[in-house]
């Protein structure tokens, strides 16, 4: 039984495996880390394995006082990852991108793959149907646009998500909700729509927490997974001790 750690740039989610079979997913804040662990490892008694990827700022040290109780494995650039890594910067790229990257190859073979994840930021990853990883984008996600309309302007509030079922704002907060959901939107069915013009035998994928908030309102026909990141580090540390 393994447990799947995901280090966020704004909250932890992890997730327990039997196998491949997910069982259960938990979310928390970083400050309360520590107790859903602890809570976690009380419940799964049958846990063998922790695996860990980070692309935010809890030290690696954090987790190495579980190593007396589990394994632990931080999915690192090293590992070994089934697809070619064709970007320019490969250790500059994030242990989150790359392990969607994985997820993505393994579980669709012989396609060309776009991996949306929309969280705090939004990234987009390109890996063709020869599992060649060629790179994609990185842009603000929702919570970003909110608050950069506030934070560098004198006078624009700070708003939180709302769904605005209209086009022509009426009002500031109206206008606000309209530009950063609207053009969110028009952002992401552009990108997909100008892959799919150079690319075909397609899959689009999207993840990340605003997955269900998104899967709606896009035009473009995707496959929406909320849990893709946490299943794919579990294929990724699945495929790493075959490989290794």
């Amino acid at each position: 039984m393994i447990l799947v750690v995901d280090v966020g740039n704004t909250r932890i989610k992890a997730a327990v495996f039997e196998g491949d079979m997910l069982l259960k997913v938990f979310i928390f804040v970083k400050k309360e880390w520590q107790n859903n662990i602890e809570n976690i490892l009380k419940k799964y008694k049958k846990l063998t394995h922790l695996v860990i990827s980070s692309v935010g700022n809890l030290e690696k040290e954090a987790f190495l006082g579980y190593d007396n109780r589990l394994k632990i494995h931080f999915i690192s650039h090293k590992d070994v990852f089934p697809f070619v890594n064709k970007y320019a910067t490969p250790q500059t790229l994030g242990i989150d991108r790359m392990v969607l990257a994985a997820g993505a190859t393994l579980q669709f073979p012989n396609q060309n793959r776009l991996v949306i994840d929309a969280g705090t930021c939004v990234t987009y990853d390109f890996i063709d149907e020869n599992d060649t990883y060629l790179g994609g984008a990185i842009a603000p996600g929702l919570r970003l646009r909110y608050e950069s309309l506030h934070n560098f302007t004198a006078k624009l509030p700070l708003l939180t998500l709302q769904n605005p079922d209209y086009l022509i704002g009426k009002s500031t907060s109206e206008s606000i909700h309209s530009g950063v959901v609207n053009g969110f939107v028009y952002e992401i069915d552009g990108f997909i729509d100008e892959y799919k013009a150079l690319y075909s035998n397609f899959i689009i994928i999207l993840t990340g927490g605003d997955t269900d908030f998104l899967a709606k309102r896009l035009k473009n026909t995707i496959f929406a997974n909320s849990n893709f990141l946490l299943e794919s580090l579990n294929q990724t540390f699945q495929y790493k001790i075959k490989n290794d």
